[in-house]
């Protein structure tokens, strides 16, 4: 069957569904600014980071020169480790008002010998390397230090014992550095974000005026233009949609020259057994005989039944026609079961014709997908077409069997259809001269159009036992298969 149609992103009431995309302006620009907007807070990070290692190399450097300068003023006299300033300390060291200068010397067992004993002592790396300054963060009265130090031998011997030589800073500085570099480069991001949305805004809006022009040329057009348009007229991107759009409007041409010429064509039909009615109640009235009014009565309910079947004949090919739009309900049908239903409806018709009516079955229960009112209607025309150019004394069979896929057969003895007529009895009106029945050219065309609905093929053959036409329908295969029913025999005679 045709796959269901898309359901639309909006409700009965015109309003837009949670979950559907809007616009194409609206996703292009939530996809344009949504990363925008997460990688903001991953450069703030990242800058504020850059910032810092931007702020502690001025410091660190002074830092460590500190270091080195306080590890030269350590002296040994007679095995006892001094540290010999020329003025005061903390002179020495130039603290000012925005941090704190801490400085230490330790012995080897984490012993202040002179300075700050806040300052926490470490254990030597290691590898230690001459002249080698390293660098930690701790945590002094409370506040964030950045602590330089170094590890220095009392004398030359290799066993000699280490000296610890530390100076800590607070990191007042460095911060109020890194901000002002942070502030510098994220404050004028404040102002480029919002001009970069305008200008995307801006950017989207030209862009998409070719589909506004677009929208407006076909919103211009009359009802009954459907003519294609040009692709070069529109941009690169959406020529494919243009193509198919075009496409499907010479496809909808079409169909709406189809559907004109049926309606011609039908009408045109309908005119013949209206116009003998006219004829045969006109002289009805005329006539004074009651044998002749009996046979103008009779002649007028043989018009009325031809009326009445051509209507619903072209009724159920609108009907068929119908369902390529509007899908009827799709369930597994046994197909067994639609036939010897039809058999039975048209057994009295195939009698008082003298005609052998039979059903042989496959023995088994031939499920295939579709709908039982159609399918049953493909049947009947098929069966009914067979019995109709069948002369008396002939026979017609409908036969189901399984090679592969489920497939009807309905042979008959009748007249046969020529070669060349075979692919054009499927035409609306089509009737082979010659037959010798009434008939409105509909019946095959209904099969066909049923049968294609169904994903099913309907083709015509010569009778292989002889004389008469062989009119075969393959449906798809099915995916289930079905126990056989408890039926006895696999022939059925109705005649």
């Amino acid at each position: 069957m045709r796959p269901r149609r898309k359901k639309s992103d909006r409700n009965s009431a015109g309003r837009r569904v949670p979950g559907q995309p809007n616009s194409l302006f609206g996703e292009i620009l939530d996809w344009m600014l949504a990363p925008l907007l997460f990688l903001w807070p991953i450069s703030i990070i990242v800058t504020h980071n850059v910032a810092d290692n931007i702020a502690n190399q001025p410091y660190d450097r002074a830092l460590a020169d500190s270091v080195r300068s306080l590890a030269r003023l350590v002296v040994v006299e007679g095995g006892e480790i001094s540290v010999q300033f020329p003025g005061p300390p903390r002179a020495f060291f130039r603290a000012d008002q925005d941090d704190a200068v801490y400085y230490q010397v330790a012995n080897q067992s984490g012993e202040t010998l002179t300075g700050d004993r806040e300052i926490p002592w470490v254990p030597p790396p290691p590898r230690l390397l001459a002249e080698e300054v390293l660098f930690r963060d701790e945590v002094i009265h409370g506040e964030e230090a950045r602590v330089a130090y170094q590890f220095l031998k009392a004398w030359p011997e290799p066993a000699s014992p280490l000296v610890l030589v530390q100076v800590a800073e607070t990191r007042n500085k460095r911060s109020d550095l890194a901000s002002r570099v942070v502030t510098g480069v994220l404050l004028p991001q404040f102002a480029i974000i919002p001009l970069a949305v305008v200008l995307v805004w801006v950017g989207l809006t030209r862009g998409i005026a070719p589909l506004n022009r677009l929208q407006s040329l076909i919103r211009r057009r009359r009802p009954t233009d459907l003519s294609p348009i040009v692709p070069a007229s529109v941009p690169e991107e959406v020529r494919p949609l243009i193509v198919a759009f075009n496409d499907m409007m010479a496809r909808l041409e079409e169909n709406l020259q189809a559907q004109q010429r049926f309606i011609a064509d039908a009408a045109h039909q309908m005119r013949t057994p209206l116009t003998g009615l006219k004829m045969q109640t006109d002289l009805a009235l005329l006539e004074n005989d009651p044998e002749q009014l009996r046979a103008s009565l009779t002649h007028i309910a043989d018009s009325a039944d031809r009326a009445s079947h051509l209507i619903n004949q072209l009724l159920s090919l609108a009907r068929a026609e119908a369902s390529f739009e509007k899908l009827y309900t799709v369930e597994p049908v046994d197909l067994e079961a639609v036939v010897r239903e039809v058999a039975q409806e048209l057994f009295p018709r195939a009698l008082a014709k003298g005609i052998d009516l039979g059903v042989e079955s496959s023995g088994q229960v031939l499920q295939v997908e579709g709908n039982s009112v159609l399918l049953r209607e493909l049947v009947k025309n098929l069966v009914d077409n067979a019995i109709k150019y069948t002369p008396a004394g002939g026979s017609v069979t409908a036969r189901t069997r399984v090679a592969g896929a489920p497939i009807l057969e309905v042979e008959d003895t009748g007249v046969g259809i020529p070669e060349a007529d075979r692919e054009r009895v499927f035409e609306r009106f089509y009737r082979v001269l010659g037959s010798g029945a009434d008939g409105s050219g509909l019946g095959l065309p209904i099969v066909r159009e049923i049968a294609e609905l169904h994903r099913a093929a309907v083709t015509l053959s010569p009778n292989p036992a002889g004389q008469g036409t062989l009119a075969q329908v393959v449906f798809p295969r099915t995916h289930h298969p079905s126990p056989p029913p408890p039926v006895h025999g696999d022939f059925f005679p109705l005649g």
